[in-house]
């Protein structure tokens, strides 16, 4: 392949990764102004894109979207990476004791695509397909924190409501627990979604496809003596999923900026 398409495929990337973060869709021009190429290249590779279903077209002002070919091949994708990573998550059940999810980014949210479920009688646990805001989640934080400025302040509300007392409502203030996040590699969620429920969140970086997050919840009666521990053990599955990923943590499955 000559270096020309081999640049084809790659402007083809950040296009489909740009409208993946803006699900609403973009103009052409929209689209070629936050990717700084001409508008003339964006309308051939657009052009190629929807003749092959990964992009699609429509209302209101001809704004494009991922096509219906991209979610079958997300879905596709989405088993590959639950078989693979299935084992990992039940030696990390079994390690801890606790429930373990995985979620991937689902537009401005997150959603759970595998589950082990821990033998506890109280236990905390949502079903897979089940989905989460960002800002208040320990998976949501992990995916948040992966992503450059201009794609967050994409994926959030305009407000963040408060869901217990212990949201962060404050952009401020999550911009700063995003940045302790990034430094210690896991995110907490110490009852900010709901009362009584943590947990602890990593996001596995280099994975294709949607960003992807590993958490484990579990009652806030278990959680204070055991967080560290459980932040470790979850560090430790995660450095072991990637390296059977075979994906070097550089890569980090970013959204364009």
């Amino acid at each position: 392949m000559t270096d020309t398409g081999i640049q084809v495929i790659a402007r083809a990337a950040e296009i489909l990764r740009l409208l993946q973060a803006i699900p609403a869709g973009l103009s052409q021009t929209e689209i070629a102004d936050r990717l700084g190429l001409p508008r003339s290249t964006i309308h051939r590779i657009l052009g190629a894109l929807e003749a092959e279903g990964l992009v699609a077209a429509g209302m209101p002002r001809n704004r494009y979207r991922l096509g219906p070919e991209v979610a079958r091949m997300a879905d596709g994708a989405r088993h590959s990476l639950v078989a693979q990573v299935h084992p990992y998550l039940e030696e990390l059940s079994r390690e801890v004791s606790e429930t373990v999810d995985l979620s991937v980014l689902d537009g401005d949210q997150v959603t759970f695509i595998d589950q082990v479920v821990a033998p506890h009688r109280l236990r905390a646990v949502s079903v897979i397909g089940a989905s989460f805001p960002l800002y208040c989640t320990a998976n949501g934080k992990a995916v948040l924190a992966m992503m450059p400025p201009a794609i967050i302040a994409r994926l959030l509300p305009a407000a963040l409501p408060p869901l217990t007392g212990r949201t962060i409502t404050i952009l401020a203030d999550l911009q700063e627990n995003l940045d302790e996040v990034r430094r210690a590699g896991v995110a907490f969620d110490i009852e900010e979604h709901t009362d009584g429920i943590c947990a602890v969140g990593a996001a596995l970086h280099g994975v294709p496809g949607a960003p992807t997050a590993v958490s484990v919840p579990l009652p806030v009666g278990r959680f204070s003596d055991r967080q560290q521990h459980i932040a470790a053990a979850l560090r430790r599955t995660v450095a072991r999923i990637e390296t059977r990923l075979g994906r070097s943590a550089s890569g980090r499955g970013q959204l364009p900026r």
